[in-house]
């Protein structure tokens, strides 16, 4: 297999297309601390640091989880498992989207090359999660979380209080869809010791708990509005969040689990754009 068909293999493993979820939230931070749009050369470094890491974090999930994948029926077509792509290919590209990262923190400010090996080391944590915790739902939604404090960082070089508001905001944002995402395993979890909330709670209370966290997220995301003085479009776009979420829960059910990969891809990609459009029109018109 040639390199670019190896590229293509890997960046169809790792979902590429579903950076949608975490970089609207990093801009979302990035146009927060300009109060506005930022320089263009800082909103380039800041994508290609999303990349970077999303793509290391992924690749080195699939290379950590490559046997249990082989178990999974959901999991055993992925590349690694099936054969498509090499080991070898696949640490490669890790060490190559990490050394992306490092080289855009470089590239903004030194207090983001200071934070990127933290940043990289948590993003690996994750991958070992489910063996150690069943709150590996909020490390992952940290993960994403993350990002729009980063961009901050990016943006202003240093970190303030406010732009925690939006990273606790997305952590229980991704937390509460990942716990629906992870319904599809809860038999292959339970069979193989692996943990998470529904395996813990139940589906039922799991359910709960999910909206539970996005009810958070939902006062969070006023918090920020309030605090950081937004208008009227900013507030109408946390409307527009709070309905999608209700919709994403109506979707999913305790015994009927066939519309999740609409409730997780679908909805979630929405919120996440829609999200960043609204503020972002709120700091363009009403400043």
């Amino acid at each position: 297999m040639g390199f670019w068909r190896k590229l293509s293999t890997t960046l169809e493993m790792i979902k590429f297309q579903h950076s949608v979820f975490a970089l609207p939230f990093a801009m979302t931070g990035a146009v927060l601390a300009a109060r506005g749009l930022p320089p263009a050369r800082q909103l380039l470094w800041i994508v290609v640091a999303m990349v970077g890491a999303r793509a290391a974090a992924m690749t080195f999930n699939r290379i950590v989880d490559v046997r249990l994948d082989a178990a999974n029926p959901r999991t055993a077509a992925r590349a690694l498992p099936a054969g498509l792509l090499s080991r070898r290919f696949a640490i490669l590209f890790t060490i190559a989207s990490a050394a992306l990262l490092v080289l855009a923190a470089w590239q903004l400010n030194p207090l983001c090359l200071r934070l990127s090996p933290l940043a990289l080391a948590i993003l690996f944590l994750y991958s070992y999660s489910k063996r150690f915790t069943w709150l590996s739902h909020l490390m992952l939604g940290f993960c994403l979380g993350m990002a729009p404090a980063a961009a901050w960082a990016a943006v202003r070089g240093r970190l303030d209080w406010q732009i925690l508001l939006l990273t606790a905001a997305v952590t229980l944002w991704t937390a509460g869809f990942d716990i629906i995402y992870a319904l599809q395993d809860l038999e292959f979890d339970q069979r193989t010791g692996l943990l998470s909330l529904p395996r813990r709670l139940g589906v039922a209370n799991a359910l709960r708990v999910s909206a539970f966290f996005h009810v958070l997220m939902l006062i969070l995301l006023w918090a920020l509005a309030l605090v950081e003085g937004l208008g009227w479009i900013s507030m109408a776009g946390v409307g527009v969040v709070a309905a999608l979420l209700a919709y994403e829960h109506r979707l999913v059910k305790p015994h009927d689990f066939s519309r999740i990969n609409a409730a997780f891809f679908t909805m979630n990609g929405y919120i996440s754009v829609l999200f960043f459009v609204f503020w972002t029109l709120d700091l363009a018109l009403l400043r």
